[in-house]
């Protein structure tokens, strides 16, 4: 795993290199200097960018740094400052955090867990990150949460739907703002009952780690509660390119709603897969045979072009939003990328403000001190409706999106249209409920 020293860069607002005046990390050892792992005692402070540059989920890690860079520029008062401008809390001031000039370092996490970990842990242990953030799928979210639980760091995960990572693996040192499979489940099957009825059989593809299976878990209990049946439930290897294999049997099993438990490139070359042989055209069960995307993104629609026309998913955040703080992280990533974000890229500018927010809020970098801030706190401003923290888990609560592929697209990035949104008190639960069991949030670590 050397690679990932060659490949990490501390990078400032500017993009120079940095050098001298970082605190000294603390991490696993026995220094009592510090008050808590990697105390920023400089000018500057240092967040840990852990994303997916290379991997199944690539494209969502490249989009999530870009949203990191813009959020770390506006931060230390470049740019338009974006939603720091429609921010309900007003604690910001574009001059870093409790004036500190934000710094940051880069890992990739390959979309492998211990990967992830490596490249986390170097960045606490050798450039002092007091925050770590990123990644685009479940498991590298809980291996880095339970990394950062141990170093006594917060962890503000990016892209994790997982009901795990909030559910049986939670931690009090990590936080998600992304939403999570019984959401999805919750926002989906109303849509679908209308749409397909009732008397529905269907068939679940499903990648074959927590994320997978959470996500079959939630979609299945929905619209079994419909009056859907289940015909059989297949696990695909994360690694799978071709789904060939994996689509035949789909044909025979009396199955007329194939549902693609599968996200980035798994999900474009399996959706590629089932239109190949020919499902759309399909009529089964005297019905017309449909697919369903149960978590969508507007990268995964344009790597899977003309076949996701008209196919219905869910989503945490959409471009298209015509709230004040969409709009205006919008024009802030459009100006300086050429081009609209993603909901990765969303999630993870978010957390990076909210992050830094609870810090002004708590006048502390002290990650227990953060953590109070978050737990509870209710906010608006961007995207989404207004939000809350829970407290009891550390998920977010907010308004949820289901989308279709648009039969009529009028560029490479208006691929998907909201056909609703669904509001908050649908998709809440109780933090006891049976999908979210068996964890326990523990206490916060502030580490040295």
């Amino acid at each position: 795993m050397s690679n990932f020293n060659a490949s990490r860069r501390r990078v400032l607002k500017t993009g120079a290199i940095a050098g001298a005046g970082v605190a000294l990390p603390t991490i696993f050892t026995a220094s009592s200097a510090a008050a808590f792992t990697n105390e920023p005692t400089g000018s500057s402070v240092t967040l840990g960018f852990n994303v997916p540059q290379t991997g199944p989920y690539a494209d969502e890690g490249a989009d999530e740094l870009r949203a990191y860079e813009l959020a770390v520029e506006h931060l230390n008062g470049g740019g338009d400052g974006g939603m720091m401008n429609t921010f309900s809390s007003k604690a910001l001031q574009g001059n870093g955090i409790l004036g500190k000039k934000v710094e940051y370092v880069t890992g990739d996490t390959q979309t492998k867990s211990d990967a992830a970990r490596a490249s986390a842990k170097s960045m606490i242990e050798k450039d002092g990150a007091v925050m770590i953030t990123g990644g685009s799928s479940s498991g590298v979210a809980i291996a880095v949460q339970g990394l950062c639980q141990e170093a006594g760091v917060i962890f503000m995960a990016g892209l994790t739907h997982s009901n795990d990572t909030t559910g049986k693996d939670k931690k009090a040192n990590g936080f998600r703002h992304f939403f999570n499979g019984y959401m999805s489940g919750a926002a989906l099957a109303p849509v679908l009952k209308n749409l397909y009825g009732t008397d529905r059989v269907a068939y679940h593809l499903t990648a074959d780690y927590t994320w997978g299976w959470t996500q079959e878990e939630s979609i299945a209990a929905a619209t079994e509660a419909l009056g859907w049946q289940t015909v059989n439930k297949v696990r695909t290897p994360l690694a799978a390119t071709d789904f060939s294999s994996y689509i035949a049997p789909v044909l025979n099993s009396g199955a007329d709603v194939l549902v693609l438990n599968h996200y980035g490139g798994n999900m474009v070359n399996s959706l590629t897969n089932a239109v190949q042989f020919g499902l759309r055209e399909k009529v089964v069960n005297g019905k017309n045979f449909e697919i369903v995307v149960p978590l969508y993104s507007r990268l995964m629609a344009k790597g899977a072009g003309e076949n996701v026309k008209g196919i219905h998913g869910s989503t945490n955040w959409h471009w298209t939003l015509q709230d004040e703080g969409s709009m205006a992280f919008v024009k802030s990533f459009g100006t300086k990328y050429g081009f609209p974000p993603s909901q990765a890229a969303h999630t993870c500018y978010v957390q990076t403000l909210l992050y830094a927010d609870a810090v002004e809020r708590a006048g502390s970098f002290n990650p227990c001190a953060v953590a109070e801030a978050l737990e509870g706190f209710e906010f608006d401003g961007m995207g989404n409706g207004p939000t809350l923290y829970r407290a009891e888990d550390h998920q977010c609560f907010k308004d949820v999106l289901v989308v279709r592929g648009k039969e009529n697209p009028t560029s490479e990035f208006d691929l998907l249209e909201v056909v609703e949104v669904t509001p908050r008190a649908q998709v809440e639960y109780a933090p006891d409920h049976p999908m979210f069991a068996g964890g326990n949030l523990g206490s916060c670590n502030p580490g040295a």
